[in-house]
């Protein structure tokens, strides 16, 4: 296919612009997307907002390979497309040279913070009004973003590595005989409020669970009652944890497509979530997995004490699971979804306008600073939480790490139950 002035498309140059290198869940989309547009031939940048260092980059096998540069240099550089992948990279577009602008929507993003912030929701909403070309992973994004701001946006939806995520394979220690208690693994960020870690795992023990195991990104080596805690481990070690338990929880209420319960089951696994939005991608309630309706914590102990008490209905699970992995697609064919995408954008005719961005986006954060304005000031309160905030992150890693340690355990202790 050929692109403007008849340049071939898979010599385009294409940047991601990335909020984190961390590891996280739509970081890991990014650089699976971005890594198969660079083996198909295509020059591809990823342009960080955060710092990172080569220790950021270990937990992805591809990430030591792509070129990733602080955004500022970055800036500097012309590309063919340049596509936002969260909120507060849209509002970088402008600062960029390119022939070509898109966005990359992997959640409605504002649904992150909490209601009472609503200048801040509505600022990370302004960036849905941006006329630029949508994509996106998860049916009701794509509803949503047709039904509130008018875009036809391109569905992909994520792949997953089959050349990781498999039902054989080596494993951390060998699941539980049938028959036995079941070994549950609660996976998720500490300190996030809608992951509901801390709860999972709470609710979990209520269940009367008692071989509880814990992956999570956040700086975490111990928790009470936890045999086994996993923290910011590499991609390729997921799966001897995951092939390793029997039944996942994942309390999440926001998500887009999220990737974990589709991972455990391609290692053998179940599990019990939320029906929050995206889990219907590919979670069908008693035939793969457990549904609860979102906040009912009473119905998430009565399904791990069902599956506990019932090695049937959990083997009946796990092996609905394992059908729905093998139907599922694999990276390389969502990747090439992605790529068909690119190379529609990278041929439009009619190039986004450069100014409109910038002055969207100034228009956007003056809205949003007087409205932010009128908060505070009807709530001293959230001044002083502010200037708290940018102390914590003025303070050395490690005592990051410490305070994140402290906070975690303080939630599996002494956190709310109910869902945030």
């Amino acid at each position: 296919m050929a692109g403007r002035q008849g340049q071939r498309v898979s010599s385009a140059r294409i940047c991601f612009l990335v909020g984190s290198l961390a590891i996280s869940g739509g970081t890991y989309v990014i650089v699976q997307h971005a890594a198969h547009l660079r083996r198909s031939g295509y020059e591809v940048t990823l342009a960080v907002q955060e710092p990172f260092d080569r220790q950021t980059l270990a937990w992805h096998d591809e990430l030591g390979a792509m070129r990733c540069l602080p955004l500022h240099e970055a800036r500097a550089m012309p590309f063919d497309l340049v596509i936002a992948t969260w909120w507060k990279t849209a509002f970088e577009l402008h600062g960029f040279e390119a022939g070509q602008y898109a966005y990359f929507v992997q959640s409605i993003e504002s649904r992150f913070y909490p209601r009472a912030e609503q200048p801040l929701r509505a600022l990370v909403d302004a960036t849905y009004t941006f006329d630029l070309a949508y994509v996106t992973e998860a049916t009701w994004i794509q509803s949503r973003l047709e039904k509130d701001f008018g875009h036809r946006a391109a569905l992909v939806r994520n792949g997953i590595r089959k050349d990781v995520y498999r039902h054989d394979g080596a494993c951390v220690e060998a699941r539980p005989r049938p028959g036995t208690a079941p070994r549950v693994l609660i996976e998720g960020h500490f300190g996030v409020p809608f992951k509901n870690t801390a709860l999972g795992l709470r609710l979990a023990k209520e269940a009367g669970l008692r071989d509880l195991w814990v992956l999570t990104g956040s700086p975490v080596r111990w928790l009470p009652g936890v045999r086994r805690v996993f923290s910011r481990v590499p991609m390729f070690t997921t799966p001897a944890i995951y092939r390793s338990c029997d039944i996942l929880v994942k309390l999440s209420t926001v998500e887009g497509m999220f990737g974990p319960p589709l991972e455990m089951f391609h290692c053998g696994g179940t599990s019990v979530v939320f029906d929050v939005s995206g889990h219907d991608e590919y979670i069908v309630d008693g035939v793969n997995a457990a549904v609860v309706r979102s906040g009912d914590m009473d119905a998430v102990v009565t399904s791990l004490r069902e599956l506990a008490e019932r090695p049937d209905r959990l083997a009946q699970l796990k092996q609905g699971a394992l059908e729905t992995a093998r139907q599922w697609q694999s990276w390389e064919e969502s990747s090439s979804a992605f790529r068909s995408w690119v190379d529609g954008v990278l041929g439009a005719s009619t190039p986004t306008d450069r100014q409109v961005l910038a002055d969207m986006t100034a228009q956007a954060y003056e809205a949003y600073g007087q409205a932010e304005r009128e908060r505070q000031a009807a709530n001293r309160a959230i001044v002083r939480r502010h200037r708290l905030s940018g102390l914590a992150a003025r303070l050395p890693p490690s005592c990051v790490a410490a305070v994140k340690q402290f906070e975690a355990i303080r939630e599996v202790l002494h956190g709310a139950r109910r869902v945030n």
